[in-house]
């Protein structure tokens, strides 16, 4: 109860722009549970277009950041790749440009393990870790034919 609360008491567009959030990372969620990761691709460049200049208001990074993580938080696991892919969804369709990136990197037990992350005019907006620089990046996939 609290939550909803909460919900009701943050200003209407945080509110929609939280409920847009949610409903992007369930797709996507669910993207990469069903469809190849190609095809899911094609699709998210597909609805990042820019929206009108008439819809776009001032909607910040660190506003997308925010309630893309306040999404992820009342939807049990969502992993960091779902996160970004939001993230960088909810950035181009408010005429923000981010980088996904994506690194892997060897456990200390030899295990091959992987993070995504966004970056934004040469920063991490979502995706930091303590230890992301032990990630290597793989090739950006921007300019790949989808």
């Amino acid at each position: 109860m609290r939550r909803l609360f909460k919900f009701f008491r943050i200003s209407g567009s945080d509110r929609q722009l939280l409920v847009i959030s949610l409903i992007i990372l369930a797709s996507i969620r669910l993207g990469l549970w069903l469809l190849p990761f190609r095809t899911l691709l094609k699709l998210l460049t597909k609805i990042s277009q820019p929206m009108s200049n008439a819809q776009i208001t001032n909607v910040t990074v660190g506003k997308i950041v925010w309630t893309v993580n306040a999404a992820s938080r009342y939807m049990p696991g969502v992993m960091c790749l779902a996160r970004a892919l939001t993230t960088q969804v909810m950035m181009g369709r408010y005429g923000h440009s981010g980088q996904l990136r994506i690194g892997v990197a060897k456990t200390e037990r030899g295990k091959l393990e992987a993070h995504a992350w966004v970056e934004y005019q040469g920063r991490v907006a979502i995706g930091n870790l303590q230890d992301l620089s032990r990630f290597i990046p793989l090739p950006s996939l921007e300019g790949v034919i989808l």
